[in-house]
């Protein structure tokens, strides 16, 4: 932990510029031209503008919001799914906010992770890291888990478990191809999933207006029957674990800053599209779901697979088209290729920056020649054999134990963003800086930020609140396991490291971690031949079109 120790040992001021010469500099050494390749990292600066709009606005998007909304209607109703989407995504937007202000000035490898150690103490980089890194394992098993189910419920002479180590070994080599590779898929998959999500809310606006023949017009009348709420209050509180889970992956436009190529412009422009993400994606789907689909539908309550119980199957099936159920399950499976995709470059990014921390085993900072981290992959994708809990527990309840787990660690780490961001405000105006000085502001800061803190620790306690009442000891320890467990690493790490103390305001290093955009850089300063440069002056039609295309 040396690395701590020596970044904050004293606090030389700098002129009030954005990006001094002397950050510049470690860019652009003799083995680094151009900074191509990431000098504290090792991972390759291949995502573009466009990669990282598109991630986003659709990326991480899976089956979890397809199928698992409608483990979350059943158990709340119509009403508790739009409060819960609602509420969440306030959060989320909040928290979007307050990342924006330090991802955009410190583009730097581990985003919120390492900025956290830096700005409070390593054990808060540690346990918000490890909490981090358990959502995306968690998200990882259950779309291994929904991709093997959709592809059993089509053909049953394989195995689930064949399927399984099929897309498992598939998944892990084209990991192996770079993140270019990764960001251009994420591109055409999250394309994808806005189509087919816009098709459905058209179909849902005209089957609710009557407009598929034989069905007359019902427009709302499931929140009348069965009603907009199936369970009470219980119902809502349930609801919001899903509901976080659904949301979980927002704020991974952090760790996508270190491998981008402009991240100045990339990462401001992806925390102003979130909104658009919240109000399309999430809150579109809650009320298209809740209006198509009753609560009480048998198909919502189980099934030989979890594939059925999405409420855009019950949808269509309702609404005539028997058959219906494969045209979804085919874009289920879609979802669930984007979704395993970026849950093994996420998990994988995480556990390379925490090694580089000293927080995990040292063997995962190594990087290839071409910036892929081999290591942190295949560590990340063996938790994929999670998944294999649906042979003996059944898809739908290993899915349960999994959320359950995802969904605290996501309330701990939106927390933990949140007082970073505050801690970083402080630091900034006590060292002398002014609000002016940052290239992404909030106005609502660094109130917003204590309110996403607040808010967040107190959602951690009572996410589990439908446990108590009757007290359920297996679903108690699986929602609040995670806090204990918190604590203690917080604690042990701290121990080990023999730094309990957080920094001193001024004392936090706030000059470390700068960049300027590789785009930004001459023709002679980069490597990256391939790359065309995105800030030439417009020159008509075409050069725009093409422009827009490699990501500007």
């Amino acid at each position: 932990m040396q690395e701590f120790k020596e970044s904050h040992t004293g606090n030389d001021k700098e002129p009030n510029n954005l990006v001094t010469e002397e950050v510049a500099s470690d860019d652009l050494s003799a083995d680094n031209v151009g900074g191509n390749i990431d000098p504290d990292s090792g991972v390759k600066r291949g995502l573009k503008n466009r990669h990282i709009s598109m991630m986003a606005l659709a990326g991480i998007i899976g089956p979890g919001l397809l199928v698992g909304a409608g483990r979350a209607l059943a158990n709340g109703g119509p009403a508790s799914l739009i409060i819960g989407f609602g509420v969440i995504g306030v959060i989320a937007f909040s928290i979007m906010q307050s990342l924006g202000e330090v991802t955009t000035l410190y583009p730097s490898g581990g985003g919120f992770i390492t900025l956290g150690a830096r700005f409070i103490n390593p054990a808060f980089g540690f346990v918000v890291g490890w909490n981090y890194f358990i959502v995306w394992i968690a998200v990882l098993a259950n779309e291994y888990n929904a991709i093997s189910s959709v592809l059993y419920s089509w053909s049953d002479k394989v195995p689930i478990y064949g399927y399984f180590l099929l897309f498992w070994t598939a998944f892990g080599a084209f990991q192996m191809l770079g993140v270019a590779a990764f960001g251009e898929s994420e591109f055409w998959l999250a394309l994808i999933k806005l189509l087919g999500l816009a098709a459905f809310f058209i179909f849902a606006i005209v089957y609710a207006a009557g407009g598929v023949s034989s069905h007359p017009a019902f427009g709302f009348h499931y929140w009348n029957d069965p009603g907009a709420f199936s369970n009470g209050f219980r119902g809502v509180a349930t609801v919001f674990v899903f509901c976080s889970t659904f949301y979980a992956g927002v704020e991974s436009v952090a760790l996508t800053a270190t491998e981008s190529r402009n991240p100045s412009k990339a990462i401001p422009n992806a925390i102003r599209q979130v909104l658009w993400r919240i109000v399309f994606v999430y809150m579109g789907s809650a009320i298209t779901f809740g209006m198509t689909c009753p609560w009480d539908d048998p198909l919502l309550k189980g099934g030989a697979t979890k594939a059925l119980q999405s409420p855009m199957t019950c949808a269509i099936q309702h609404a005539g088209w028997a058959g219906g159920h494969n045209l979804i399950n085919a874009f289920i499976l879609v979802t669930c290729l984007s979704a395993i995709n970026s849950s093994i470059y996420i998990g994988s990014r995480t556990v390379l920056h925490l090694a580089h921390m000293g927080c995990a085993p040292k063997i995962f900072k190594y990087t290839t020649k071409s910036g892929v981290p081999v290591y942190a992959i295949i560590f990340t994708n063996l938790f994929g054999f999670l998944s294999l809990m649906n042979i003996s527990t059944g898809a739908a309840e290993a899915y349960n134990y999994i959320v359950n787990l995802s969904g605290v660690s996501t309330f701990i780490v939106w927390a933990g963003i949140a007082f970073t961001a505050a801690r970083f405000r402080s630091a900034w105006i006590r060292q002398g800086h002014t609000v002016e000085e940052l290239p992404y502001r909030f106005r609502l800061n660094p109130f917003n930020s204590y309110f996403g803190f607040c808010v967040n620790i107190f959602l951690a306690f009572v996410q589990g609140w439908s446990v108590f009442s009757p007290f359920d000891a297996g679903n108690f320890v699986d929602s609040y396991i995670l806090l204990p467990v918190s604590v203690l690493g917080y604690l042990g790490f701290a121990w080990w490291t023999k730094q309990f103390k957080w920094f001193q305001l001024e004392e936090i290093d706030l000059n470390t971690g700068r960049r300027r955009d590789l785009d930004g850089l001459s023709e002679e300063q980069t490597l990256d031949t391939e790359a065309e440069p995105e800030d030439k002056p417009p020159a008509g039609l075409k050069h725009r079109v093409k422009k827009l295309w490699s990501g500007s």
